[in-house]
C-alpha cells in the first residue's frame, strides 16, 4: 500500500465534532469492540480495523467519511485501505479519541 501515494488529511477534533453535528461528516471508529465497549465516540459507526472491509462502512449518504481510532495511527491505515479499494475516503481524526478527550469533547460509555 505504501507505494500507491495515498493522501490522508488530518482533521482536528473540533473540526470533526462540528462536521458531525452539522451533518457533513460520518465518523467511522476503527478501534476494536473491546475498546469501543470501554469508551466510544457519541455518533460513530464502528468498523474494526482487524476485520476491516470498506464495504462494511455505512452509506455516508452524501457525507464525507472520517476515520477515527485511539491515537490516529489505525485511522490512517483504514483510510489507505479504503482508498486502495477505490473509495475517496481521505480524512481521519488526528489524535484519535485521546485527542478528542484532550480538548474536552464528550464520549459515551460502552458501544
Amino acid at each position: 500500500m505504501a507505494d500507491r501515494n495515498f493522501v490522508v488529511h488530518d482533521l482536528t477534533p473540533e473540526d470533526v465534532s462540528k462536521g458531525v453535528a452539522e451533518g457533513r461528516y460520518l465518523l467511522v471508529d476503527v478501534r476494536e469492540p473491546n475498546e469501543v465497549a470501554a469508551e466510544a465516540f457519541p455518533d460513530a459507526a464502528v468498523v474494526a480495523l482487524s476485520v476491516f472491509d470498506p464495504k462494511a462502512i455505512p452509506d455516508p449518504q452524501g457525507k464525507q467519511v472520517v476515520f477515527a481510532c485511539r491515537s490516529g495511527k489505525r485511522s490512517v491505515t483504514a483510510s489507505m485501505m479504503a482508498q486502495a479499494d477505490g473509495l475517496a475516503y481521505d480524512k481521519h481524526l488526528a489524535g484519535g479519541i485521546l485527542g478528542w478527550k484532550a480538548v474536552g469533547l464528550p464520549t459515551r460509555s460502552g458501544g
